[in-house]
């Protein structure tokens, strides 16, 4: 017994071609290699966003334009993209801010070399890298083979 379902496969790919697009933009725009770019949240485009919009889409093929399913599908990828572009993106700069403000406490105490842990910045997404993503799935659910 073979298990393909191509849902799980277009969500997949489109995380995928996102986070290799996400890796080679950062690699080209800061000249830096950083790996985490490969798994990491945040950044242009949405992987996020990209793996909803092609399992929605790819879905929309399989079930029909009309079907429940599709619709559910629908709004799982409105609320995934939603949160990314506001609520992750604002977790994004209230850490950033909680990083600058220790960063000035650790400057007042005089131990500069404390350790700490900083709070991860690259969160959520702006309206243009949710966009991106959302346009990299739907071609993706579109033109990839279903059977």
């Amino acid at each position: 017994m073979t298990f393909y379902n191509p849902v799980i496969v277009c969500g997949v790919i489109g995380w995928a071609s996102a986070q290799i697009i996400k890796f080679f933009l950062n690699l080209i725009h800061n000249s830096s290699f950083q790996l985490e770019r490969l798994y990491g949240s945040g950044g242009m485009p949405s992987s996020h966003s990209s793996l909803v919009c092609a399992a929605f889409v790819s879905t929309a093929r399989l079930v029909g334009w009309d079907s429940p399913v599709t619709a559910v599908m629908f709004v799982i990828a409105a609320i995934v993209m939603y949160d990314a572009a506001n609520v992750r993106l604002e977790a994004g700069k209230h850490a950033k801010q909680l990083n600058e403000i220790m960063e000035r406490l650790l400057m007042l105490d005089g131990d500069i070399d404390a350790k700490r842990k900083e709070f991860k910045e690259l969160l959520g997404h702006t309206p243009l890298q949710v966009l991106c993503g959302a346009i990299l799935g739907i071609v993706i659910g579109a033109i990839f083979p279903l059977g």
